[in-house]
């Protein structure tokens, strides 16, 4: 399973496999695009993918509801004018790869017992069910096979609203792309992480985005999946209903002081508590979910925080005070190569982690 490839939509070609693509990563309330030339490799200390442009937009909160581009109009707009006139380098492709919120997707690690390749479809499905509360026939479903024991079969299960799906893709015509591509933002982040020199250690994944602190842990593949409301959205309004000010200062507070010391700090710890608690709880479940699945002889050593919602001060010495586990940022730039193209400024870098994620799907994930 590496998304929901043009097979999703009912037609297929094996003609594409030399063309570049671009990834899209469409927010709440924002897109960031970026473009990269592989030259058939992934970033290594010899090789880096450059850049070929990137760039973001803001659009109005009412485009999108509950996931669904409501508005397709007003994020084009938003688009067409950050593609004809403020991209860093250019876009030089039709072919775009989209990301659909961890949010608004059912993942699950599937445990089957030892079956033969022409029943691993239905059962992954009929066990899938078991899961889901959305009616079958209005989700798009995919899976992989992640391992094949001697005595069972483990497969990793996608499933999104058929609704989210089809808006991206009016979204994508109104635009004139053709969309090859659509996968979960948890398979972006972990392709991203891939890259890393440490990816070889299990670990635990948090993509920060703007609602929604999207939760992995990666071993080789992502091996469990999770999500809680903990966003930089979430923060801000938690800081301004706490301290009674305004959304542009609570959004000053939080990216000035965070959870660090400073004056501020009790309030700002107080009013982020609920959240944080939340987010412990929640990864502290899925590290023990990887302890009794998958044993102990290859423990998780470490967190790495990824997208834009990671730009707190004092988040990542919460997270190891309480985790006891060391925890570190992954700047997705350290990946690429930029040949002479202005790279973004350390605040904006974290929130392109979807878009770089995307950028170096490679045509074998595809077709």
């Amino acid at each position: 399973m590496h998304g929901w490839a043009v097979g999703m939509i009912n037609t297929k070609t094996y003609f594409y496999h030399d063309k570049p693509l671009f990834g899209l990563d469409i927010g709440p309330s924002s897109i960031k695009v970026m473009q990269v030339d592989t030259n058939g490799g992934l970033a290594s200390a010899k090789h880096k993918p450059e850049v070929i442009g990137y760039g973001s937009a803001n659009f109005g909160l009412e485009a999108i509801k509950e996931g669904i581009v409501v508005k397709p109009k007003i994020i084009a707009e938003a688009a067409k004018k950050l593609f004809n006139s403020e991209l860093i380098g250019d876009i030089t492709t039709r072919r775009v790869a989209l990301a659909i919120p961890a949010y608004r997707t059912f993942t699950r690690t599937l445990q089957l017992p030892k079956l033969k390749e022409n029943e691993i479809n239905e059962a992954t499905h009929l066990e899938a069910e078991q899961y889901i509360s959305t009616p079958i026939d209005e989700l798009y479903m995919d899976y992989e096979v992640a391992s094949l024991d001697v005595d069972k079969t483990e497969t990793f299960f996608v499933a999104v609203p058929k609704i989210i799906v089809r808006s991206y893709l009016e979204l994508a015509e109104i635009l004139g792309l053709e969309t090859v591509l659509i996968e979960p933002t948890l398979s972006s982040s972990g392709r991203l992480f891939a890259n890393d020199p440490n990816s070889n250690i299990p670990t635990v994944i948090i993509d920060f985005g703007s609602l929604s602190a999207d939760i992995s842990i990666y071993s080789g593949r992502i091996l469990a999946t999770g999500t809680v409301p903990a966003g930089g959205e979430i923060f801000t309004a938690a800081i301004k209903t706490a301290l009674n000010v305004t959304e542009p200062e609570a959004h000053l507070i939080k990216t000035k002081y965070g959870l660090g010391a400073s004056k501020h700090q009790a309030e700002i710890l107080k009013a982020l508590e609920p959240t944080m608690t939340h987010l412990i709880k929640e990864l502290r479940r899925m590290i023990r979910y990887y302890e009794e699945h998958y044993g102990n002889d290859h423990p998780i050593k470490q967190v790495i925080t990824l997208g834009g919602g990671t730009n707190m001060p004092g988040l990542i010495d919460y997270l190891t005070s309480d985790l006891r586990i060391p925890v570190r940022h992954s700047d997705p730039w350290q990946f690429f190569n930029f040949k002479g193209l202005v790279p973004p400024s350390g605040a904006d870098r974290p929130k392109y982690s979807t878009a770089a994620g995307l950028s170096i799907i490679k045509p074998g994930e595809i077709f």
